[in-house]
């Protein structure tokens, strides 16, 4: 008890009525985007294990954004490339299917109104016939023998 009387009502175990600090979540102290509480409810709710230790949401939480962040950097250039300031599905599986690691950790998955990534077989394509060989082979020395245009 304080020397002059009654504890406030509300302290919840605080001595003292001293102003309430504010508190600091989990996501704010490892200093990421994603909802570390959440993340560990989920892992609470979904059974995965009788126990479930401090560490992994944050572990879990750190990892999915960094997966997340990936992604969309890889989607923000493939919209770029196509001139687009808009991601769309097809860019999120142009990200993920051209590079090597994510296309291997998402190969077993289907990204709705993604399509596929262009691909022609070469046996497919039309063959050059000899006569065009010789034309393009042809044309190139005779560009080259052209004297300069003078300014």
């Amino acid at each position: 008890m304080e020397a002059g009387g009654k504890l406030k009502k509300g302290a919840a175990g605080r001595k003292g009525g001293g102003p309430k600090k504010k508190s600091v979540s989990r996501s704010v102290k490892a200093g990421l985007q994603f909802p570390v509480g959440r993340i560990g409810r989920y892992l609470k709710k979904g059974r995965y294990s009788q126990r479930v230790g401090s560490g992994a949401p944050i572990y879990m939480a750190a990892v999915l954004e960094y997966l997340a962040a990936e992604v969309l950097e890889l989607a923000g250039n493939a919209a770029r490339d196509n001139k687009k300031s808009r991601i769309i599905p097809r860019h999120l599986l142009l990200a993920v299917r051209n590079d090597e690691e994510l296309g291997k950790l998402l190969a077993g998955v289907t990204i709705a109104h993604g399509g596929v990534l262009p691909n022609i077989n070469p046996i497919l394509l039309p063959k050059k016939s000899e006569k065009e060989v010789e034309k393009a082979a042809s044309k190139s020395p005779s560009k080259a023998s052209k004297s300069p245009k003078k300014a």
